[in-house]
């Protein structure tokens, strides 16, 4: 079951994100407020997953193993949103030719 909930965490986080919130109190057991989890949920669905997670895991800090958990969804969302941003420019650019 934990792998079917990663791959589909994976494939869509903000989906995930929504069930979560829906089916369990972890949101308000890793947030002091709603602010960051929304903000999450618009702009890095991955970090704020990867941040919950090391907050319910390891006694609210992040450290060791969680950290770098962390670390590496900023860069894919960061990855994911620069990605696509370029890819879109390079069809734009294409299509004037």
């Amino acid at each position: 079951m934990p792998c079917i909930v990663t791959l589909i965490t994976l494939a869509a986080p903000r989906l995930t994100m929504f069930f979560f919130w829906l089916l369990t109190n972890w949101f308000s057991r890793a947030f002091d407020s709603v602010l960051w989890p929304v903000l999450g949920f618009l702009f890095m669905p991955y970090t704020t997953l990867a941040y919950m997670a090391a907050m319910l895991n390891n006694n609210h800090t992040t450290s060791g193993f969680w950290l770098v958990l962390v670390i590496v969804a900023v860069l894919v969302d960061l990855g994911v949103i620069g990605g696509s941003r370029h890819h879109g420019s390079r069809v734009v650019l294409r299509g004037k030719h």
